[in-house]
Formats: C-alpha cells, structure tokens, sequence
C-alpha cells in the first residue's frame, strides 16, 4: 500500500530546473537565495538506499509542501542517519535550508554532497546559484564551470559565468565561454546576444551587430536584442536599417513607449515629420510629454489650427505650463494671428525661464502691428528694471535692425556693461550692423572677436567667409572658413551657398557648380544662391543650365534690368537662337 502510493507522488516532487535557471542567468545572478533552491532535480529513487528512506524523503517533501519546514528538515535528517552517503539526501538538505533562509548551512550541506560525490550536477548546480545569489560570483564560478563539464547542454550555467566575465572586464573570457555555449547549444539566442553585447563592450560594433542578428534570426519577438540591434545600427551610421528594426519591436510591443518615443526622434532628424507625427498619433500614448512632441511637429508641419488645439488641451490640463503658452502663442504668430499671440506671450510671467524670449516676439509683434515704438518701449523697460542681461539688448538691436534704424542697434548694444559686451552673441549682432552701416573692417573684427570666443560658430565662419568672398579677398583664408562651416552644418543650404561663391571667386568653377546644386536644392528658392548657381554654370560654359536660371530669376526680381543681357549672352555663347 505504501509503495503504491510513493509511486503516485514522486513526480509530483520532481523539480523543473531550468526554468529556474534560465531566468537566473538572465538576471546576472540576482534574486533570493530560496529562489536558488529551486534548482534541484531529484535522481530516480532507486539512487537511495533503500525503501524506508525514500519513504522518509517522501514525507519530508510533503511536509515542505504543506510549509512545514523544520519537520521536513526533521524527517530529512532521519533520512540522512540512514544514507550519510547520499548526495542527493545532502543536496535536498541544502533545499531546506534555503526555503528556510539559511543560505550559508545550504552552501555546506551542497559541499557535503560534493565531496561525497563530485559529479553530482545538482549539487555542484545548487551552491553556483546559492554563491551567485549571496552576491559571491567569483566563488560560484568554478562550481559553474564543473556543471559545464559534467553537463554541457546548460545553457544558463555559461551565461552565469559570461556575465561575470563581463562585469568584470574579462572580455576574452566571456567571448571563449559563450562561443562554447553556441557550440554545445547551437541554438541559444541568448548566447549569441550576450556574445554581442560582448563585442559592444570591446568597440567591436560590427562583429556585435553580426551576433544580434543570429540572436534575432532564431528568436525573432527577442525584444531586447531587436532594441540592442537597433542601437548598434545607429551608431554605425545604418540609420534606416535602425529604422526598421525598430518598427520591428513595435510589431511585438507596441506598447513599448521608450522605442515609439526613440523613433519618432529618427524620423525628426531624417526631416520625416509626418511619419513621427503619425508613430506618435498611433502609438495612443496620451502623456503630456507625448501631446507635447505632437503638438510641435504640428506646428513644424505647418497644420496651425491642429497645434493650437492641442496646446490648449495641454493648457486646460496645467494652466501654468508657460512653456506650452509660448508653443501656443508662436502657433498664433505663425497664423499672422497678432492679437492673440500677443495675449498668450502676455501671460508669461517675468520669472518664467521662456520670458525673455517671449518678449523679444511682443516687440516684434508690435513692429507688425504698427506700433514698433511700443515694442522699443517694452524692452527699453526691461532694461532699466534689471538685472542686467544680455537677452533685452539683443531683442532691441535686432528690432532696431527690422526696422533700418542700424545705427540706433549700434547704440543699444555699445551702451550695455563690458561684461556684457563680451557676449559672442553681442560682436555677432554688432558684426552683422556694422555691415549694414558698410563699415566691412568693423564687421570683419566683430566676427573674429566670435571665433576667438566660440571657434566653431558656424554662423561666424559663413558670415566671415562670404563677406571675404563677396570683398574678392583673403579667398584662401574665406574657403578655409567656409569648409569647416560645412562641416558642422552639412545640410544648410545658405553655408553651401558661400562656400559654392568662394569657389566661384576662385575661378574653381566646377567646384562652384557642385556646392551651389546643392545649395540651391536646400535653400528653398532663394533668389541669391539661384543666382550665384546661374553665374557659375556661365562660368563652366553650361550655358542651357543656367538660362532657365535666369528666366526664373526675372520673375522673381522683375526689377533686375541686367538678366535679359545675361539670358542673350548665355544663348549667344550656347548658338541658341
């Protein structure tokens, strides 16, 4: 009767170890050292010594289940008396010990069983985990490393002991034992993630990259290593690739706001704002932050009336958002709405950090209006209340400059505290005055005054470069310029323009014609880069290039008496009649 009812239970007691595992090695160690005890997989019975040992096994297993711990020990100890030699009554010990928080006693009772039997995988398994548990990864090592040798089909004793090796740096070690894995275990996608993140931690990108997609290949929903590869792909330059890959994890978790907030980024800087827009639309996030990102790319977008909505849902929800306000009020401006984007920059209080810069648009917007003293009296205002800054002066001279009164910004910004003068910002604005008054040497001196400050102003560099270009002068020095101007903005089709001129200048013409192609492309049909784009095909004789050039030009600038003299020369020179 008994051994009948032994049989019916036994399975009962066998214990799924690598489950348990698996996610152990996925946490690097971490979790409770009664978590650990779940590791252990009974041997058949008859590894015992005989019946009424297993029985008192058997018992004792039952008394665990039912949360009696200190009468399971009991009934094991009993057990024990009986067969000392067992390493599987040893390591169930250690069990006991763990589900009763006494790691230390489960660390010895596994010893016990490994000294008496040193191939006994469960044991040398269990004091691995408890080890790894405690926080002791360098002693559980090498009980890892006896279980890859008696069982080398483990995969998360291998990740055990790679991800030790790679918190501590040890990158060859971990390379050697993860290959080992791939090798025992072909198809571990874990194997060949954390080989990956291996290579990434040894700048080895491409050979990472190389191991994700082995990792996605045999698990293609593995999350993690979809974003890992994502990540990789980006910094290697393989944008769209990253593109996809991370649409790829929002076809799994489309919930995975970090990744929908990441791509809609990608498509930002791609200058795909209809695609971020629709990802952020159709993610159904609902945070502020989200509507906030909408709300801007509306606006980019030009959709104005949608912007403002949104920006006055935000609005009902935090009045006191002034960030918002000033989204909201330049969406009015931009609608030429000038009432109501006064009234919204208006409500900025003085001590927001928007509120300079929302009173640098009330002046200007009391220039459109028709009452450009009004905006001269409201920064003239702020000035004298102090403190002094840098932010009202600039806003002055500036709206001095809309205005043509160039001197007057001259004024403004020579009268404020050197301190202050000794802002870029201000030998910049004073650069660009100085010019307008046609004292060039000024100009040229207040731009240098920029570099000297903040070398790698692109906007210094253009200015600087193109004024020499447009004097015929220092053509070396200007292209010098206007090269690194490029290089920090690649994508500005003004830079391009100055740099394509200096080539002109230089009588490099084909060079010229390369950069203005471009810059004409990027400019959005400004008058002057198609211009200077129809001077150089002239120059390189590509005469039928450069007369449509012209043409569009009369219509932009009918005032322009000298184009219908270069349109006759251009068919002169081409034989077109």
């Amino acid at each position: 009767m008994f051994k009948k009812y032994l049989i019916l239970i036994m399975p009962f007691f066998l214990l799924n170890a690598c489950a348990t595992e698996h996610g152990a090695a996925e946490r690097g160690g971490s979790g409770s050292a009664a978590e650990a005890g779940l590791a252990v997989v009974a041997p058949p019975a008859e590894s015992l010594a005989q019946g009424h040992t297993l029985g008192l096994y058997a018992q004792s297993r039952l008394r665990a289940t039912d949360g009696d711990m200190e009468g399971a020990l009991a009934l094991l100890q009993r057990a024990l008396d009986k067969d000392p030699a067992s390493p599987f009554l040893r390591t169930a010990e250690a069990q006991i010990y763990l589900q009763q928080n006494r790691p230390e006693e489960a660390l010895a009772a596994c010893q016990a069983a490994i000294k008496i039997d040193p191939k006994f995988v469960q044991a040398q398994l269990l004091a691995g985990n408890i080890l790894a548990t405690m926080q002791r990864e360098k002693e559980a090592v090498p009980y890892f490393k006896k279980v890859m040798e008696l069982d080398p089909t483990k995969e998360e004793v291998y990740l055990h002991v790679a991800i030790f090796y790679l918190k501590n740096f040890e990158y060859e070690q971990a390379v050697n034992t993860l290959k080992a894995l791939i090798k025992a275990v072909p198809d571990s996608a874990l194997g060949y993630y954390y080989l990956a993140k291996s290579y990434d931690q040894m700048h080895l990108p491409r050979e990472g990259l190389n191991y994700y997609k082995k990792a996605v290949e045999l698990k293609p929903d593995f999350e993690q290593a979809l974003i890992e590869m994502g990540i990789s792909q980006e910094t290697q330059g393989q944008i769209g690739d990253a593109v996809d890959t991370y649409k790829s994890v929002l076809e799994i978790n489309p919930s995975n706001s970090n990744v929908v907030q990441h791509l809609a980024q990608l498509y930002i800087q791609q200058r795909r704002l209809e695609d971020a827009l629709a990802l952020l639309q159709e993610s159904g996030g609902e945070s502020p932050e989200t509507s906030r990102k909408i709300g801007l790319l509306l606006l980019e977008l030009e959709r104005y009336d949608e912007a403002v909505t949104t920006f006055k849902e935000l609005l009902k929800a935090e009045p006191a958002a002034h960030q918002i306000r000033f989204y909201l009020a330049t969406a009015y401006e931009e609608m030429e709405d000038v009432d109501l984007a006064i009234e919204e920059f208006s409500q900025i209080p003085r001590d927001s950090t928007y509120y300079l810069d929302a009173l640098g648009h009330l002046a200007y917007l009391y220039k459109e209006k028709g009452e450009p003293q009004k905006g001269v009296a409201l920064l003239q205002d702020e000035i004298k209340r102090g403190p002094a800054r840098v932010e009202p002066y600039l806003h002055l001279a500036g709206l001095y400059e809309s205005m043509e009164r160039f001197q007057d910004g001259i004024n403004a910004l020579k009268s404020m505290d050197a301190k202050l003068q000794a802002d870029p910002r201000v030998s910049f604005r004073l650069g660009i005055l100085y010019d307008k008054v046609g004292n060039r040497e000024l100009s040229v001196a207040m731009m240098k005054r920029v570099l000297a400050a903040t070398p790698d102003d692109p906007q210094a560099l253009n200015y600087l470069g193109y004024t020499y270009a447009e004097m015929g002068v220092n053509l070396d020095e200007a292209l010098a310029y206007l090269k690194k101007a490029v290089a920090l903005k690649p994508d500005d089709g003004f830079i391009l323009d100055s740099l394509g001129w200096a080539y002109y200048k230089l009588k490099r013409y084909g060079e010229a014609v390369h950069q203005l192609e471009r810059a004409v492309e990027l400019s959005e049909n400004d008058a002057t880069v198609i211009g200077h784009l129809a001077e150089a095909y002239c120059a390189n004789r590509a005469f039928k290039k450069a007369i449509p050039l012209f043409k569009k030009l009369q219509k932009m600038e009918p005032e322009r008496t000298d184009l219908a003299e270069k349109i006759k020369q251009c068919r002169q020179e081409s034989g077109e009649k």
